[in-house]
């Protein structure tokens, strides 16, 4: 197991230069087996660990059983506490979503502040097998069918190369102790489900059913790699791009077999949703004018050409607050008021009211629109999130996004207005002087 662990990481590139691994370890035989490897290989790491309180004191036993390891192994350990529940209702998300995003977003925290290569996770061959099954049932493209990469981004997954039997065979080999997580049997949960009731039944058809699956995803990827270099020369060969505006070739595009999967490809790059291909593809032999709306840009039908702009250039004006300013009219009517900070004072519930720590303030202050990209730290959040993801999960329409606007100090998102402030600027104990900005109507 050692070795095969070894070749794997150096196969797929996965620790590609000096420097820490970040191990997100749950206490589980997966992630200790992961821990174990990581220790007689000699690849240096640190440990972090997310008790999501889901469990009450079998989830604090997680937290001492991992902490009890890492102090035996002289393995520095990050932990953290999150309030999921509360998380999850806020979001309107299920639980098994907001563990995933408050896990992600404090480890993409730790890999800033400690410059750690990156963050390993313990997924396996019977892991890559359940997603899978669980992408055919929701309904998926090629990119679905590839399961779980070994490495995306800043996430590896050093045990792909291994089925969960040879994972608990090690653990028992080698005296690797673990906890059991009570939650992974229960079959409310779909992947509990699949991997409890429906990969057994397969496997009474093939005992390599893992295992083959597997190797139809190492294919898919090398499909996937010749698929997206088809589709980008092809991209290449159609669109033209003048100051930030794309043009696709009507003509060109007709004559492309299977045009649906083509146009999807091409448009997906602009958030344009696969539901909407059949609406635009029907448009090209029509009248002129006809336009479609994704969350960032306006695609229009003209005589020879699909157009795509960002949504931006609709409305590209920005408004300066000065720091003497008391009143805005345009884009939106603010008052804007500074006090001192005193005992006592109770910030409004009011979501139409910001309440801001003056002194981290910087001026002048800019309303502008939402642009791709733009990410801020949300009340009551360690981590970043992006813009985009705020709103899909606070269920916000098209119209609603398009009339957001932004104060931002310098290049930092203060306050989505009407709806959340940035934690960053937020009234703390250490705060003397109060900006509130209030929208009135």
């Amino acid at each position: 197991m050692y070795k095969r662990f070894s070749d794997f990481v150096k196969a797929g590139d996965l620790i590609d230069r000096p420097g820490k691994i970040l191990l997100g370890i749950s206490g589980g035989v997966d992630s200790m087996v992961m821990f174990n490897l990581f220790l007689e290989t000699d690849y240096p790491f640190a440990a972090a660990h997310c008790n999501f309180n889901l469990r009450g004191e079998e989830s604090d036993q997680d937290q001492y059983f991992v902490a009890q390891e890492c102090i035996k192994n002289n393995i520095h350990l990050h932990f953290k506490k999150f309030d999921t529940v509360n998380y999850s209702q806020e979001r309107g998300i299920s639980l098994q979503m907001a563990a995933r995003e408050l896990r992600y977003t404090w480890f993409n925290q730790l890999i800033s502040e400690n410059g750690y290569l990156s963050v390993a996770i313990a997924h396996n061959k019977n892991d890559l097998a359940e997603t899978m099954l669980i992408n055919i049932i929701r309904g998926t493209g090629i990119r679905g069918l590839t399961g779980i990469k070994e490495k995306r981004g800043n996430i590896i997954r050093p045990l792909l190369f291994a089925e969960r039997i040879d994972i608990t065979r090690h653990a028992i080999k080698h005296k690797v102790t673990f906890r059991e997580d009570s939650s992974n049997i229960d079959i409310k949960y779909k992947r509990n489900r699949i991997r409890h009731r429906i990969i057994p039944e397969f496997e009474k058809i093939s005992d390599s059913f893992v295992k083959n699956l597997y190797s139809t995803a190492c294919r898919l990827k090398d499909v996937e790699i010749v698929f997206n270099e088809a589709v980008k020369n092809k991209f290449n060969e159609l669109c033209t791009e003048t100051d930030n505006e794309f043009r696709l070739n009507i003509k060109s595009l007709l004559s492309l077999n299977p045009l649906p999967s083509y146009l999807y490809e091409f448009l997906k790059n602009w958030n344009f949703p696969r539901e909407m291909i059949p609406d635009i593809i029907i448009s090209l032999k029509g009248p002129s004018g006809k336009q479609f709306y994704s969350s960032t840009h306006k695609l229009v039908k003209d005589r020879e050409s699909l157009i795509i702009r960002p949504l931006q250039h609709e409305a590209v004006s920005r408004y300066y607050i000065e720091e003497e300013t008391t009143e805005l009219h345009e884009p939106l009517k603010l008052k804007i008021s500074k006090m001192e900070m005193f005992s006592g004072f109770r910030i409004p519930a009011d979501p139409e009211i910001a309440c801001l720590d003056l002194n981290v303030l910087h001026f002048p202050l800019l309303l502008r629109k939402w642009q791709k990209g733009d990410y801020f730290q949300p009340l009551g959040m360690n981590g970043l999130k992006k813009l985009s993801d705020f709103f899909i999960d606070n269920k916000f329409s098209l119209i609603e996004k398009e009339k957001i606007w932004l104060l931002t100090s310098g290049n930092k998102i203060v306050w989505i207005t009407g709806h959340r402030i940035d934690d960053r600027f937020k009234i703390t104990e250490r705060t003397k002087d109060i900006l509130m900005v209030e929208i009135f109507h």
